[in-house]
């Protein structure tokens, strides 16, 4: 009687390289990300009053503090454009960076109980965190467009180009960004955990390197290219320059920030499928 071979439907092995990144893998998983987004959503939201209200409720304050303090107090320029559709332009997309990136930089401190037991490819946690934050940037760009459409048609103070059709591409930028600095920052606050003290206080200077509460043009012209050097540049002069008809967008920093990102996503894949083998040692 001959043995019959065993076949297996999963096979679970060590990668000898940190290039073997199975992204089959990582689709074949999708169901998970998918459970993992409803699962941030609701148990976020669940005990609260006004639930998803407030994605709504952040942006709207938000914006009028940057119009009182920035807008009225400092002065800064909007290049012709109504403050509060400026100030909200840039919270909105700054918003969906900076959780997103935040959140990613701690998932594997966050998640070590889950991590350690159950096996799942480890890049779904991150990639969950990138598409339940996209959830919430489309509430609050529903609400940008609603002002955007309100200076346009009934004021006539707004005049959106053809430049606001490259959003999708520019959402996947900012979401390619801070999914790639989260990644690393995972790596490195799994052996190094008061990097995470320095990402909050990082992320807060960062704001102010990145044209949230100005436009580039009110820089002098000679300093704007360190301006340009940051890859979120790119993405919020392109932002703006299409929904409000205003600034001075240069398509080659839209150009270079989409190099800058592809570098530091993968990097960020390389170091995160690297450390994951060992991440149990340190956390």
């Amino acid at each position: 009687m001959s043995d019959s071979k065993q076949v297996w439907t999963e096979e679970i092995k060590s990668h000898s390289s940190i290039f073997s990144v199975n992204f089959r893998e990582v689709w074949h998983y999708r169901d998970l990300l998918l459970m993992l987004v409803k699962k941030d959503y609701v148990t976020f939201y669940k005990q609260t009053i006004l639930g998803p209200i407030w994605f709504f409720i952040q942006p709207i304050l938000t914006t009028l503090i940057y119009v009182l303090i920035f807008g009225q107090i400092a002065k800064l320029s909007t290049d012709g454009a109504p403050q509060i559709a400026f100030y909200l332009s840039g919270v909105t997309i700054w918003n969906y960076f900076s959780e997103t990136l935040t959140k990613t930089a701690t998932v594997f401190r966050d998640n070590a109980a889950v991590l350690g037991k159950v096996y799942f490819p480890r890049l779904i946690m991150p990639l969950s965190i990138v598409v339940s934050g996209l959830m919430k940037f489309a509430i609050q760009f529903a609400l940008f467009i609603a002002v955007i459409m309100y200076y346009t048609f009934v004021k006539n103070m707004l005049h959106p180009n053809i430049w606001l059709l490259a959003t999708p591409f520019l959402v996947v930028l900012m979401a390619s960004f801070s999914l790639g600095l989260g990644m690393i920052f995972s790596s490195l606050t799994t052996k190094y955990k008061d990097l995470v003290f320095l990402l909050t206080f990082g992320i807060q200077l960062f704001m102010f390197a990145t044209p949230v509460v100005y436009s580039i043009t009110s820089i002098p012209a000679e300093r704007q290219w360190i301006v340009n050097l940051n890859p979120l540049t790119g993405i919020f002069e392109c932002f703006r320059y299409g929904f409000l008809g205003t600034g001075n967008f240069n398509p080659d920093t839209l150009v270079m920030s989409t190099g800058i990102i592809a570098v530091i996503l993968l990097l960020g894949v390389l170091i995160f499928n690297k450390v994951e083998k060992s991440f149990m040692d340190t956390v």
